[in-house]
C-alpha cells in the first residue's frame, strides 16, 4: 500500500516542455489542463508538456479558483479543457453532470504502467487516475512551544491550551492559522472537525443531512475557539496565505495541507529559525481518539465533451506527467502514488494522519452541496452574530433546498 511510503517536502524540478522532449507516440491532439496551483501539479503539467510538438499542443490553467471554473468549462461543447485535475470532492460535480468520460479504454491502451491503487473506479468504471495523496494535519514550531513550556499537541483541546500559553507568554498574539477563507476552505475545516466527532454527515441510506445536532455544535465551537487565536483576517486565509504567514514566522500552530510542507521546509522564502523548528505531525483528534481530518487523493480526469483524439492525447500526456522520471525528479513535492517514490523526512504529517485512522473525504454525489452550504453559512456564527444552532439550521436549510433542486431529496 502507498501508505507505507509516504513523504513530501523539498524543492521541485520543473521540466520545461515547449518542444517534444519525450517519445509519447502522438501525432496530433490538443491538451488543455485545468488544475490547482501548487508544486506537485506544476511538475505533472511540466511532464505532460514534454509531449508537445509533432502536431500536439499542451497548455494549462493552474489556479486556486479551479473548482469554481471546472463545471462551466467542461459543460461547454467542446469543453474548454480536455482534463480537469481533481480531488475526492471536486470530482463529484463532474460525475453528477456527466462531464468526464470513462477511462477504461485508455487505461487498457496506454495505462500499463499505472498501479491498481491509482485507478479511481466508480460504478465499475475507471473515472480518474490518482497520482498523489494528501491530508490536512498539524504543523508546529518546536522552539515556540518549548519557550511556552508546552508539549506538542495531540488533540484540538491540546492545541487550544498551547495557543493560550503562547499568547499569555507574549510570544505571539495570533499563534494559530488554518485555511478558513469563506467558501470551500472554510467548509473543509468544518468537515475535518466534524469527522473528529465520529458522527455521520447524513442519515443512513439517505441524502438527508444529519449535522444539526450536538456533534455539529461541538465542531463549530472548536472552530470558533481556534479562530480566537488567529489573525482577525482569518476568513481570507487560503493555502497560499497560511503558507506565507508560516514562512514569515508569524504562527506556531497550523492546520495546513501536507502538500505545502515542501515549500515551507525548503530554503526559500523563510529563515532557518522557522524551517529548522517546523515539525509536521498528525492531525489532532477531537472528542476522544477520532482523527479530525480527511484523506485525499489528487488525480486527473478526461473531459466528456472533447474529441476522442484530444482525449487520447491528453491521457497519454498526463501519464507522461506522472512517469517514473517525473516522480524521481520531484520526489519531495508530494506523496506520490508511484512504485519509485521514496519517503523523505517530511512525510510524518500525512503518514501519521493516515496511520491514525483518518477516513477519506466522503465521495457522495450530494456531499459537495453540503460542503458549499457550510462554507457559506457558518461565517456569521464565527463572527459572533448568531448561535451555533442557528448556523447549523441555516446550513441544513441551504443544503436541503439545493438537494431538492438536484433531485437528491423529495
Amino acid at each position: 500500500m502507498f501508505l507505507k511510503k509516504l513523504a513530501l517536502a523539498g524543492a521541485v524540478t520543473v521540466l520545461s516542455g515547449t518542444t517534444a522532449l519525450a517519445d509519447c507516440g502522438l501525432s496530433a491532439g490538443n491538451v488543455n489542463i485545468l488544475g490547482n496551483d501548487f508544486a506537485a501539479i506544476q511538475a505533472v503539467v511540466a511532464g505532460a508538456s514534454e509531449c508537445a510538438g509533432d502536431g500536439v499542443t499542451v497548455s494549462a490553467n493552474l489556479t486556486t479558483e479551479h473548482r469554481d471554473l471546472q463545471v462551466a468549462a467542461l459543460t461547454a461543447n467542446p469543453a474548454q479543457y480536455s482534463s480537469a485535475i481533481v480531488a475526492n470532492s471536486s470530482i463529484v460535480p463532474l460525475l453528477n453532470d456527466g462531464l468526464i468520460r470513462s477511462l477504461d479504454d485508455l487505461v487498457a491502451k496506454h495505462g500499463q504502467g499505472l498501479q491498481p491503487s491509482q485507478l479511481i473506479t466508480i460504478d465499475g468504471k475507471v473515472m480518474a487516475v490518482a497520482f498523489m495523496a494528501n491530508a490536512q494535519h498539524l504543523f508546529y514550531r518546536s522552539d515556540v512551544l518549548a519557550a511556552a513550556g508546552v508539549q506538542p499537541p495531540k488533540s484540538y483541546e491540546d492545541v487550544l491550551a498551547a495557543a493560550a500559553k503562547i499568547k499569555s507568554a507574549g510570544l505571539m498574539d495570533h499563534p494559530v492559522i488554518m485555511n478558513t477563507k469563506t467558501g470551500w476552505n472554510l467548509g473543509e475545516e468544518f468537515v475535518n472537525m466534524y469527522m473528529g466527532t465520529g458522527a455521520p454527515f447524513f442519515k443512513a441510506g439517505t441524502a438527508e443531512v444529519a449535522i444539526n445536532n450536538d456533534h455539529g455544535v461541538a465542531a463549530l465551537n472548536m472552530l470558533k475557539s481556534l479562530t480566537e487565536y488567529s489573525n482577525p483576517d482569518y476568513l481570507t486565509y487560503d493555502s497560499n496565505a497560511t503558507a506565507a504567514v508560516w514562512e514569515a514566522g508569524q504562527a506556531a500552530l497550523g492546520i495546513m495541507w501536507g502538500s505545502r510542507g515542501g515549500p515551507i521546509l525548503d530554503d526559500e522564502g523563510s529563515t532557518e529559525a522557522v524551517t529548522g523548528s517546523t515539525v509536521l505531525t498528525g492531525a489532532p483528534t477531537l472528542m476522544g481518539d477520532n482523527v479530525a481530518s480527511t484523506l485525499w487523493w489528487d488525480g486527473f480526469t478526461i473531459s466528456a465533451n472533447v474529441s476522442d483524439a484530444d482525449a487520447e492525447a491528453t491521457f497519454v500526456a498526463l501519464v507522461n506527467g506522472i512517469s517514473d522520471d517525473v516522480v524521481r525528479a520531484n520526489n519531495d513535492a508530494a506523496v506520490w502514488l508511484s512504485a519509485v517514490y521514496e519517503p523523505s523526512a517530511a512525510s510524518a504529517g500525512v503518514s501519521a494522519t493516515a496511520m491514525s485512522g483518518a477516513n477519506p473525504y466522503p465521495m457522495l454525489p450530494y456531499m459537495g452541496l453540503l460542503h458549499g452550504a457550510l462554507g457559506a453559512e457558518i461565517t456569521e456564527f464565527l463572527q459572533g452574530s448568531e448561535t451555533a444552532e442557528q448556523a447549523l439550521a441555516d446550513v441544513e436549510a441551504a443544503y436541503t433546498a439545493a438537494a431538492k433542486e438536484k433531485g437528491f431529496l423529495q
